[in-house]
């Protein structure tokens, strides 16, 4: 036993030396980009969450006056915050819906063996890879009621009777943002589902394919549930991404007509560097963060609960 004990020591050491070396090699290598994230995202937020408590200006930024919850009273009372939170919650349901049915119904389709696949696939990146700035003076000019594109075929084909005012009209100029958004954003959520698609085993497929499964039972009972986890994923992405879109709206339409395209994002900079209130603008960006939290855990939740219920069938 003694000999068998001292046999052993040196190994256990070596082994818990070994380990300690790596945790530390991790922590040398996690601390740059941690403390680079603090200061660059924590701090930050920090001193906006500080702020939204104080009566401050641009012009008196050094004068903090404690307002007593005013900024945040003021807000639920303001029907310019309520229709921004109307805006935005729109904005991002639809466009993620519609990225979702799209990008995997195009994702089908590239995951069959057609011709020119590869070319294909690496085609549809191309708008991703567009800088945001870029794709908005893109669908500018396209939506451009006397010379673009759009109302040129639109009126060429009959389908309207004259020019519209895409991005000056009440009820055009929004869907024609979330047009421009789903353009650039779809080659991403596509990209994404197919290599979920592509991680799946032919052999499920044979077997379902053996015991007479149509192609719709097939996509419902086997592609959609292996998925579900690339699913998550990639619209908790998009809804993060289209909840902090700023570029698009601020080029596109700058959030008017009327305020009918300003969501959080644009009434937190108008608020805070057009109006000059410092402290009511760090406020909508506090409740607006605080919002994107909330959905993002109960999407999590909604997706944990599907998961045990699942696992509880089985």
């Amino acid at each position: 036993m003694d000999a068998s004990a001292k046999l052993e020591k040196p190994y256990r050491v070596a082994w818990l030396s070994s380990r300690a070396k790596d945790r530390w090699f991790l922590i040398f290598l996690l601390a740059p980009p941690m403390v680079l994230l603090l200061l660059t995202l924590g701090i930050p937020i920090i001193k906006s969450i500080y702020m939204s408590f104080f009566d401050v200006t641009l012009i008196r930024m050094n004068d903090y006056k404690w307002n007593n919850f005013a900024n945040y009273s003021h807000l639920w009372t303001e029907k310019e915050f309520m229709q921004a939170l109307r805006t935005t919650l729109l904005y991002v349901a639809g466009v993620v819906i519609l990225q979702f049915v799209l990008g995997i119904f195009l994702a089908l389709i590239l995951n069959q063996v057609v011709r020119m696949r590869k070319l294909l696939r690496t085609a549809i990146l191309i708008p991703w890879t567009i800088p945001t700035i870029v794709v908005a003076l893109l669908w500018m000019w396209l939506f451009q009621p006397q010379y673009g594109v759009l109302n040129y075929i639109l009126v060429s084909w009959g389908i309207i009777d004259k020019p519209y005012e895409w991005l000056s009209s009440l009820h055009l100029s929004l869907p024609a943002v979330m047009v421009a958004a789903l353009w650039r954003q779809l080659p991403f959520m596509s990209t994404m589902l197919l290599a979920g698609m592509q991680g799946i085993s032919t052999e499920v497929y044979e077997a379902a394919k053996i015991d007479g499964a149509s192609p719709r039972q097939t996509f419902w009972y086997i592609t959609l549930p292996l998925l579900k986890n690339t699913i998550k994923t990639v619209t908790l992405i998009a809804m993060i991404e289209n909840f902090k879109m700023f570029p698009l709206f601020w080029i596109m339409t700058g959030g008017g007509p009327l305020n009918s395209t300003t969501t959080l994002a644009i009434l937190s900079y108008k608020t805070a560097f057009v109006k000059l209130n410092l402290g009511e603008g760090a406020a909508i960006g506090v409740l607006w963060l605080l919002l994107l939290l909330f959905i993002s855990w109960g999407y999590n939740k909604l997706f944990s609960i599907g998961e045990g219920k699942q696992a509880g069938g089985h």
